[in-house]
């Protein structure tokens, strides 16, 4: 039996699954669910999931909705599309993500603000540090 040819999605594929995790992204670093953005923007949650997912196009006008809430420029969803459009977070990218998120969830700006001050510690740390020959701290 002859197997199928798998074919790559079609860039307009991409490009909406692209479009989506900027929309994820963004969401996430400002802490809110989907069923927050989809109460903002007036969808039902899996609306916004699909949104998410790439599933479901974003209509140019829903797009500057989503962007207007969010507070981005709407090219902000597009960014990165003229490097291949890859789509996929690395560690970094999650832990970043997870990070933000995570710290907009702390209600005591004091705690925030001690935070805060533990990554501005750490980063001088780490810039002062020299570093070795392969390029190790």
């Amino acid at each position: 039996m002859v197997e199928p040819v798998k074919k790559s999605p079609p860039e307009y594929q991409q490009v909406e699954r692209h479009v989506g995790l900027k929309i994820r992204q963004l969401r996430t670093q400002l802490g809110l669910t989907q069923q927050q953005l989809a109460e903002m923007i007036g969808v039902t949650y899996q609306q916004a999931h699909k949104y998410e997912r790439g599933i479901n196009r974003v209509s140019a006008g829903r797009l500057y909705e989503i962007a207007r809430v969010l507070g981005a420029d709407v090219s902000y969803f597009f960014e990165g599309l003229e490097n291949g459009g890859e789509t996929r977070l690395t560690g970094r990218q999650r832990l970043c993500l997870e990070v933000s998120r995570n710290f907009s969830h702390i209600e005591d700006e004091r705690h925030q603000e001690a935070v805060s001050q533990l990554c501005r510690s750490l980063a001088a740390k780490a810039s002062q540090r020299p570093t070795e020959p392969n390029g190790k701290g």
